[in-house]
Formats: C-alpha cells, structure tokens, sequence
C-alpha cells in the first residue's frame, strides 16, 4: 500500500504550504501530485513554482497558471508576473491538462477545474447532470486510457474540500492549500492504495486540514507591497471569497 498527498490550490502562500509538506513528510508520505494553481493571489508565486518543482511527482495546469502566462494589461497580474519571470512562466504553460493512472484496481483522473477547461467550474451543490460530467471523456482528456471514464474523478479549483459518491463513482475535491474558502486552515487529500495496479485492492480517500500562521502569510504580503493586499487578508482570516479572480464559468465566483 503507497500514500499519495495530492495537493491543489498554492497560490503563492508559502506559510501554508510549508506547513503542509511538513504535515506529508512526518506522515512520510513521499509521492505527491499537485492539481495546479500554483500562482497568484499571494506574495510569492515564484517560491511556490521553485518548491513544487522540487518535491512534486505529477503538476498539472491551473487556471491561474494558464493565464498568467498570456500578456496582461491588468497591474495586478503584471506585478505577478514580474515576479515569477520568463523561465518559470515557460514552466507553467508547459504543465499537462490531466493526469491518469490506475490505483488499486481503479482508474483515477485528477485534473485543475473540470474535463472540459481549467476555467469550466463544478460546485458540489450544483445539479447531478453538471457534476456527472465531471467523469467525461473529452477533447483535452486521454480517452484512450478510460473508454468508460474514470472511476474516480479529483479536482482543486473552488477551495473547497468534500467528496461524493455517484452512480458507483467517487468525485473529490482536495481544498485549497493556500487560500481555503471552506475553514481557515490548508487543506490536502491523502489517497491510499496500490499505485498503477489495475488488480482490485484496499483504497482509501482521506482529508487533512493543517494548521499555519494566517498573520505571517498576511505580512509577507505586506511586506512585498502586493496589490489586492485587503481581499487576500480578508480571504485568509475568513475563508469567505472577496473576489480576487474574475475568470471563471460563471463570473463572481472564487479560484
């Protein structure tokens, strides 16, 4: 049996996510896959690039990752993109759509938002129909490896953690490491089972929720004299959205 931590969701906080791969190492977990969106909204975007480079297995494309790599008008997301340079922007749009692997007898498909677009968001209340798509063989996805779609589908995107069961399938969202929008500490999945093995075994879907220091993160933001400082305080203290992201399905809602 192997644990996998796949994490989501940086967004440039860098006392969350140190203290998130300080809770995956002491659990010595040491395969980890990230679902993208690992810029933007906090002070260091360059730092969480550097890091998860470092110690990530599998890194995929986030919308924010996506698009802070195409010119920008906005000085907001010019001064993140200043920061985080050429080379590490090559990076990003370089990172793959999804990835697929079989765990446990299961075929997994972890992507950013959904199979249809990293900017095509899922809510866990919005209708069956909507979220049953989230199993979808589509243009971006590698139909080839699940003619049926996957058995278990994992996202980030809307900062928030839950899963659910459907029609014999399993979705999961993993929360958000960097800027939670569901309870005011970082969040990750912990998946359990035998990587890459197509024959049935013991396969578990954990959540952890990991305390960091709110304030640090808000005064290095300070400190770096980053734009739309009031929101991204507001957002860490209450895990409610204040709208820092306008690109998404529908306009107004968090990513």
């Amino acid at each position: 049996m192997e644990q996998i931590a796949i994490i989501s969701d940086i967004h440039g906080n860098m006392p969350a996510y140190d203290a998130v791969l300080e809770d995956i190492q002491r659990r010595g977990i040491r395969r980890i896959f990230c679902l993208g969106d690992l810029v933007g909204k906090g002070p260091h975007s360059e730092r969480a690039v550097d890091r998860t480079r470092e110690v990530c297995d599998i890194v995929i494309r986030g919308n924010w990752d996506d698009f802070i790599v195409k010119p920008q008008t906005s000085p907001e997301l010019q001064w993140h993109q200043n920061r985080l340079g050429e080379e590490r922007m090559k990076y990003l749009s370089e990172l793959p759509f999804c990835y697929d692997y079989w765990m446990s007898g299961r075929r997994v498909r972890l992507f950013h938002a959904s199979p249809q677009s990293v900017y095509c968001r899922i809510q866990p209340w919005d209708s069956w129909e909507d979220r049953l798509t989230m199993f979808d063989n589509t243009d971006s996805t590698p139909s080839s490896c699940y003619v049926e779609g996957p058995d278990v589908a994992g996202y980030g995107d809307i900062h928030q953690a839950y899963m659910q069961h459907m029609d014999g399938k399993t979705l999961f969202n993993t929360g958000s490491v960097g800027n939670p929008l569901d309870m005011t500490s970082a969040s990750y999945v912990i998946m359990e089972g035998e990587y890459k093995c197509r024959e049935a075994a013991p396969f578990t879907i954990q959540f952890a929720r990991v305390s960091y220091d709110i304030e640090l993160s808000i005064q290095l933001a300070k400190d770096e004299r980053m734009p739309l400082l009031e929101p991204y305080a507001a957002e860490l203290r209450t895990a409610v959205y204040r709208g820092l992201q306008s690109k998404s399905k529908r306009e107004g809602e968090q990513g």
